[in-house]
């Protein structure tokens, strides 16, 4: 079958497909889970901040994992570590329908989030192997899609799913997505080529303490008061490790993340630039609901419709930016990107200020837009300025510093709203997510034209 669909030249799409399946199936949960949060807490008797575990836990541990795993493919095969990461995910998925308490719920997402991520760099690296030159900005494109298509479906056709059966039913649904892309992958998929070292395992420990200490520091600040000891403890102990990360890296002979991808003007700019577009887009995302529900006084469903208009502007743009990054450049989409998302947030924030439904409207659509148009192009360059032989890590690097600029992103804005129920509060929250996304079309400008070829 794999060599009539090469035969035939369709080979690459249809890889694009079986990766994608796998993203779509293990991303969908996310919204609507973080809405059922409540019902979750009553069933078991739990606390709300403890539930919220069931959400915090998981990428946390996620964004711990994802270097590790980007290199094991790089080391063993993407797509052995793909099949089997996905394949732990989908059964772990299931029993996570059956949890008995709370502690279990938490445990079984952790372990579904952990083994599933070895999809996110492992599925860019097999994309990116059959793509070459434009046609893997292009390919980026279909990716970044897929990323924002997968919550809001999520959010349109888990809702009611889970009003009408209850949350359990949303973890058997997603095993069963699983395991209809699971098939599709394993029958499409063929192996990438293999690197003949060893797994940098003192690299992979340091970084993962740096990498956990600063998620812990960022997704605890909302929880507690700035000068508490967990927060600045957590944030030293993120620090260190990644200083003693790169003091590793620099004596390895084989390292996990070889530190001259940095001195690569686009894997650099590429990866800065991402990490505050993503944390203004989230951010924003995270406190516009609070916004619309308590000054504009609408309900939940409501909320999740407005929201959408953000998502499906992201959906559609995403292609949009993958075909424009092929034909005008890398650089000249993402700096177009970044400004429409900054044009897009001060929008939103004269709306919040004017409490006014257009402004907020219009705001949206723009930041799905600039979004959408930006991600392809920052993804490609960042990854397409290293060796194929480490699209592994270096897609495991993009997603990680992106999760990183989300954290920051959601705390910083929420931080600047600070819980205070007012229009000038949100406004001032958007002003600062309009400024993490002129930090990052500022580094987006050090992206160079075209890519240098890799020697």
């Amino acid at each position: 079958m794999v060599a009539r669909l090469q035969e035939a030249g369709t080979y690459p799409t249809w890889v694009l497909l079986a990766s994608l399946g796998g993203i779509f199936a293990a991303s969908f949960p996310v919204t609507i889970l973080t809405v059922s949060l409540g019902s979750i807490a009553d069933e078991f008797g739990a606390r709300e901040t403890t539930v919220a575990w069931v959400i915090s836990a998981p990428l946390l541990l996620s964004a711990v994992a994802l270097p590790i795993l980007g290199k094991l493919g790089d080391l063993y095969g993407h797509r052995k570590v793909f099949l089997l990461g996905f394949g732990a995910a989908s059964l772990s998925s299931a029993a996570t329908g059956i949890a008995w308490d709370v502690g279990s719920l938490i445990v079984l997402r952790s372990v579904s989030a952990v083994v599933g991520a070895a999809t996110m760099p492992t599925a860019m690296a097999l994309i990116l192997s059959v793509h070459q030159g434009d046609d893997r900005v292009r390919a980026m494109g279909w990716w970044s899609m897929t990323g924002a298509a997968a919550p809001a479906f999520g959010l349109v056709a888990g809702g009611p799913l889970v009003q009408l059966l209850g949350w359990r039913t949303l973890f058997l649904v997603q095993s069963g997505l699983a395991m209809l892309a699971l098939a599709l992958a394993f029958v499409i998929l063929q192996e990438t080529r293999k690197r003949e070292t060893r797994l940098d395992v003192l690299g992979s420990l340091v970084l993962a303490v740096g990498v956990a200490g600063l998620m812990l520091a960022l997704g605890r600040f909302r929880e507690l008061h700035w000068s508490d000891p967990w927060i600045w403890g957590s944030f030293l102990v993120g620090l260190v490790g990644v200083r003693l990360f790169v003091a590793v890296e620099r004596r390895a002979e084989q390292p996990l993340l070889p530190l001259e991808f940095f001195s690569k003007p686009n894997f650099s700019a590429g990866i800065i630039s991402n990490t505050f577009n993503a944390g203004a887009y989230m951010g924003a995302f995270a406190v516009a609901p609070l916004l619309f529900i308590g000054v504009f006084d609408y309900s939940i469903m409501a909320t999740s419709g407005i929201m959408l208009m953000r998502t499906i502007s992201l959906t559609i743009a995403s292609p949009l930016g993958g075909r424009m990054g092929a034909r005008v450049g890398e650089r000249r989409t993402a700096l177009f990107g970044c400004a429409v998302m900054t044009v897009g947030l001060l929008v939103v924030s004269l709306g919040a200020f004017l409490v006014s439904i257009p402004f907020m409207g219009v705001g949206l659509i723009l930041q799905g837009l600039g979004h959408g148009f930006a991600q392809p192009p920052l993804t490609s360059a960042a990854v397409g300025a290293v060796p194929d032989t480490d699209l592994g890590i270096a897609s495991a690097t993009n997603r990680l510093t992106s999760q990183l600029g989300v954290a920051f992103g959601i705390t910083t804005l929420m931080v600047v709203y600070a819980g205070e129920n007012e229009p000038e509060a949100f406004a001032r929250a958007f002003l600062a997510a309009a400024g993490l996304a002129v930090l990052s079309f500022v580094a987006a400008l050090w992206m160079q034209k075209k890519q240098p070829a890799l020697s």
